[in-house]
């Protein structure tokens, strides 16, 4: 199974507007609005389009993945909109947080219990998540600037931990 062709996911250029949405959304300020904003934005979008669109599909120009893990505390089926790295056969995940000091809740969940599911423009498949290897990881952080060049700034930013990168493999 090749997992991005096989769910459709496709990274495509953006236009000259997505351009200046990434380039917003790179800076300490954008991370800020986005990492407050973005999440309850695209329930809304999702929920209007019945989960075809995206907020960062249309303003950015990023497809977006959703990752459904179990909550390492609630044990509550939790799900997660994502930018995804499609690498090899394969898609990657960063845990940046927006560039954020914390590594996000999905992150942790995913070391807890790395069965998840991920679906895309209404298509599911199930996965077992694992961390990159470091010649994946350092692969991983590569290919991330062809996807969004906002992941390179982000990783900069943080201090004191290191971006968690997963590698889905599909059940």
């Amino acid at each position: 199974m090749v997992l991005a062709s096989d769910l459709g996911y496709r990274v495509k250029r953006p236009n000259a507007f997505q351009r200046l949405v990434q380039e917003f959304a790179s800076t300490r300020f954008g991370a800020w609005v986005f990492a407050r904003t973005l999440r309850h934005l695209d329930d809304a979008l999702g929920r209007l389009t019945g989960g075809r669109q995206s907020v960062p599909e249309l303003l950015a120009g990023l497809p977006v993945i959703d990752v459904t893990s179990t909550g390492r505390k609630s044990g509550l089926r939790r799900t997660t909109h994502l930018i995804s790295i499609p690498t090899g056969d394969t898609l990657a995940v960063l845990g940046t947080n927006f560039g954020q000091r914390g590594t996000p809740a999905w992150a942790l969940n995913l070391e807890a219990d790395p069965h998840a599911t991920l679906t895309y423009r209404g298509t599911t498949v199930d996965v077992v998540a694992r961390p990159a290897s470091e010649a994946e990881y350092a692969a991983v952080l590569a290919d991330s600037a062809g996807v969004y060049g906002g992941y390179l700034k982000y990783v900069q930013r943080i201090s004191g931990r290191r971006v968690r990168i997963f590698l889905f493999e599909p059940v």
